[in-house]
């Protein structure tokens, strides 16, 4: 198993390609499930997350080509409709396969998912969904299975924001017959993103991007060549990391449009912060504020980087109150930022981090994906050396990281444990 040594106080400074967005990526391989034929991927990120995809789509029947930022897959033999627990139970957004197996096959069996212990994330809203729209589903030996002849349009309202609910459901409509209506629907650019790749396949989509997405069913989807748009978690993560500790970098290839929440925060912190062809210039001069920072669905501060900017606070020259209202157990990384200097008191739903200039390396362990990234952009601020336990999380969503980092300046390796 490995670890990442880190030694901390080196500035960043130089340039950083940001990789496709894994969030993005994965909902719109699955939606080849709805086609017949090659369909073409370009900037896919190279991340485990995508690897359990590829190995999880293969188990259906379909093909797949390509191990770079190209990726083909063609699902026209599929074999069979289950998702097996062995497959899904280190990757939440496996249940993603879901919507549009039924819709193309009329038949299910989808493990439970599993991933990072960051709260509940429930399957209730998915499930509701596709019984409103005529669907047979039951939760049976911890397998959701559903049939149908063909889902029906529905007028569906989400009691909670859910991504991967508005995406499932969304690529379930695309063959459903009739019209169906998704009421209170995630807005995420991941979301925008699937949509138009739906609509470039012939499905009839309206209104993402916003709180009611209008889908009217087709008979019929025909392969697509698409992109997967910029990271923009990974984008932040970089930011944050300027912030930590000091330099200038320039991000290529990442969406501004997408960041504003993130950006605005930062440049209250101090930062500096400049659209540039193609990206985006960040540079921290002076000492970082201290910011009050509460998570929500987007357009708001996305919970994804929360651990991150807590981090960065906890270096910060003040009081933050950071609230977390998505997930309620994403508080975990506290405990390893605390052997290492910070600040921090957990009161509910709510982190109150006093700034401290100095932290200190020390041996830590990642819980989560976005805990891994907190702790590693901490060991590039601290004092000394930090190493840093499972890593594994970490490559679940970011390409590389240690390999970006160093070509920035930054002293971090990953050893063999």
């Amino acid at each position: 198993m490995d670890k990442m040594i880190i030694e901390g106080g080196r500035q960043l400074s130089g340039e950083v390609q940001i990789s496709g967005a894994k969030n993005a990526a994965l909902p719109i391989m699955c939606s080849a499930l709805l086609t017949e034929g090659w369909n073409t991927y370009h900037n896919i990120p190279d991340l485990v997350d995508i690897r359990t995809i590829r190995k999880l789509l293969r188990s259906f029947g379909a093909e797949i080509e390509g191990e770079g930022t190209v990726v083909r897959v063609n699902a026209a033999n599929l074999t069979r409709c289950e998702a097996s627990y062995d497959l899904v139970r280190t990757m939440r957004a496996s249940i993603l396969v879901l919507g549009p197996l039924v819709a193309r096959m009329g038949v299910a069996r989808v493990s439970l998912p599993g991933g990072c212990a960051i709260g509940a994330r429930p399957v209730n809203l998915h499930i509701k969904a596709l019984q409103d729209m005529g669907a047979d589903v039951e939760l049976k030996d911890g397998y959701v299975e559903a049939r149908t002849k063909r889902l029906k349009g529905a007028n569906i309202f989400f009691d909670l924001s859910t991504v991967t609910g508005t995406e499932n459901i969304m690529m379930a409509a695309c063959l459903a017959e009739g019209t169906t209506v998704l009421g209170n629907a995630a807005k995420e650019p991941e979301v925008v993103n699937l949509a138009e790749v739906l609509n470039g396949m012939g499905a009839k989509i309206s209104g993402a991007g916003t709180d009611v997405i209008t889908i009217s069913g087709v008979d019929r989807l025909h392969p697509v060549e698409a992109s997967i748009i910029p990271d923009r978690i990974e984008a932040g993560t970089f930011m944050i990391a300027v912030g930590m500790t000091g330099g200038d970098i320039t991000l290529k290839g990442c969406n501004p449009l997408h960041l504003e929440a993130l950006i605005n925060k930062l440049k209250d912190a101090g930062m500096d912060i400049m659209p540039v062809a193609d990206g985006l210039r960040v540079a921290r001069l002076g000492n970082i504020r201290s910011v009050d920072v509460k998570t929500l669905p987007y357009p708001g501060f996305a919970t994804d980087l929360q651990a991150q900017m807590m981090a960065l606070m906890a270096m910060g020259n003040g009081l933050s109150v950071i609230t977390e209202t998505v997930f309620e157990n994403r508080f975990m990384h506290v405990s390893e930022l605390l052997r290492m200097g910070a600040d921090i008191v957990v009161q509910g739903h709510s982190a109150i981090v006093k700034g401290n200039e100095k932290l200190r390396g020390a041996p830590v362990m990642a819980t989560d994906l976005r805990a891994s990234a907190s702790l590693i952009l901490a060991a590039l601020a601290a004092e000394g050396r930090t190493e840093l336990f499972r890593v594994y999380h970490i490559d679940r969503g970011y390409q590389e990281i240690e390999k970006k980092l160093s070509a920035l300046g930054a002293d971090i390796r990953r050893v063999q444990a």
